[in-house]
């Protein structure tokens, strides 16, 4: 039996972990938990001396170390793997597509395929909307995670509020990333900029979509591709969804554009996913974002579809083996979609669904799985860690379906039967809403 050890193990990922053909040959060790890897500012050194003396300690091989939450894990898997010899690829790469301003810079050298970008110094008092790329925007931190500070800009009036949120918040992950980027060669427009500044992108417009592959002793293999599905007029997700239902020749042109960045960066030894805008009507398409998070949301949906969890490629790379998997293989459905049932006011949750009824809603719908209700009972959703500017969850649910009509109607009896209340504002009884 093989030792994995996993930065961050949680209990929905090691059940999918065990089903995987790999998988059923190792053990699973938990290495850090996620409070101490997601609580506020953290101390990369720390917690990197803290994950050494655990394996150092650990009596009996090591044989891979993987990790398939954002920022730190991401970067602490490269750093602990380096200095034990393990397959991984290489922090320097995975800052490459980390960094954003880093990452567009890489992007403009092999690709078309990307919005306009600026620098945006946030140290300036007298700092200015760039000429270019001129509104509408997005503002992000060169350095964010799960859309944390990222904000959409129309007018000078947004882009200097979003600058004012930005300075007050950028330090949470941008200090622990100037730890990173300590650790890292790099060169001088990079080394000027650090990790606690903001990068300004034109706003790109279309429909979402993402490819995952993986790059194995040198060689790029896109092997999915899904669409990312957002709420009617806003910028959130309401849906990751695969297969892909766009042209064949627009996946085709993704998975050419992934391959180009992915070398570019020298990344290797590692699975990835691109996210992309596709505007049907214009033809266009841009690179979102690199992510060298392994994609854990899409795990249940490849499980579902392909018949094996992309969690199956992440252990074989870790271990040094192939990863590539038979054409043939097929799960019991045609599609599948990991839905994110969320509020858009805040609130204070005064009730959440029971374990009882979130069993019996995945018992009268086959091929659904509610993986959590976000909120605990009592807790103000703008107290909720690590949700987005715009939104705040409520539910992750995974449903797999024939087609996508039966898809859509088993998530709406979803969000009929999980029954959520929210106060408003204040204490008053009163003020209680309902959410189906």
């Amino acid at each position: 039996m093989k030792n994995v050890f996993v930065v961050g193990l949680d209990e929905r990922n090691l059940e999918i972990l065990r089903r995987t053909p790999t998988g059923r040959q190792c053990r699973f060790h938990q290495l850090l938990d996620l409070d101490e890897l997601q609580a506020g500012e953290v101390d990369i050194n720390a917690l990197i001396a803290k994950a050494e003396q655990i394996l150092d300690d650990f009596d009996g091989s090591v044989d891979a170390i993987v990790g398939f939450w954002d920022f730190p894990v991401t970067l602490l898997v490269p750093i602990l793997c380096s200095s034990r010899g393990l397959p991984s690829a290489s922090l320097e790469s995975f800052v490459k597509c980390e960094h954003k301003y880093w990452s567009r810079l890489l992007q403009s050298e092999v690709i078309d395929e990307h919005p306009p970008f600026a620098l945006v110094d946030l140290n300036d008092e007298n700092v200015k909307p760039p000429e270019s790329p001129g509104y509408p925007m997005w503002l992000k931190p060169v350095k964010s995670a799960s859309s944390l500070l990222a904000f959409r800009v129309d007018d000078d009036e947004g882009f200097y509020d979003a600058v004012a949120k930005m300075r007050e918040g950028i330090d949470m992950i941008g200090r622990p990333f100037e730890q990173i980027l300590e650790r890292v060669d790099l060169p001088p427009e990079i080394a000027s900029v650090g990790g606690r500044t903001c990068l300004a992108e034109g706003a790109m417009h279309g429909v979402q979509a993402a490819v995952e592959g993986y790059v194995y002793k040198g060689e790029v293999v896109v092997y999915g591709s899904l669409d990312s599905v957002d709420y009617p007029a806003s910028p959130v997700f309401l849906r990751h969804q695969y297969p892909s239902e766009l042209p064949d020749e627009v996946v085709q042109q993704m998975r050419d554009v992934a391959v180009k960045v992915i070398r570019k960066s020298g990344m290797d030894n590692s699975t990835f996913s691109i996210e992309f805008f596709y505007d049907p009507v214009e033809e266009g398409l841009n690179l979102l974002e690199v992510n060298t998070r392994h994609s854990q949301s899409h795990a249940k949906l490849f499980e579902l579809v392909d018949g094996v969890p992309n969690h199956e490629r992440m252990l074989r790379l870790a271990l040094g083996q192939d990863p590539r998997l038979p054409d043939d293989m097929k799960g019991e459905f045609n599609v599948a979609a990991e839905w994110y049932y969320r509020r858009f006011d805040d609130g204070v949750a005064v009730r959440v669904p029971t374990p009882e009824e979130v069993a019996e809603v995945e018992e009268s719908l086959h091929g659904v799985s509610v993986d959590e209700i976000v909120p605990q009972q009592g807790e103000r959703l703008s107290d909720m860690a690590f949700q987005d500017s715009y939104s705040f969850e409520l539910a992750k649910i995974t449903i797999g379906a024939e087609d996508d009509t039966e898809l859509r109607a088993k998530y709406e009896r979803c969000v009929e039967d999980l029954k959520f209340e929210f106060i408003d504002d204040g204490d008053d009884s009163s003020d209680r809403t309902v959410q189906h």
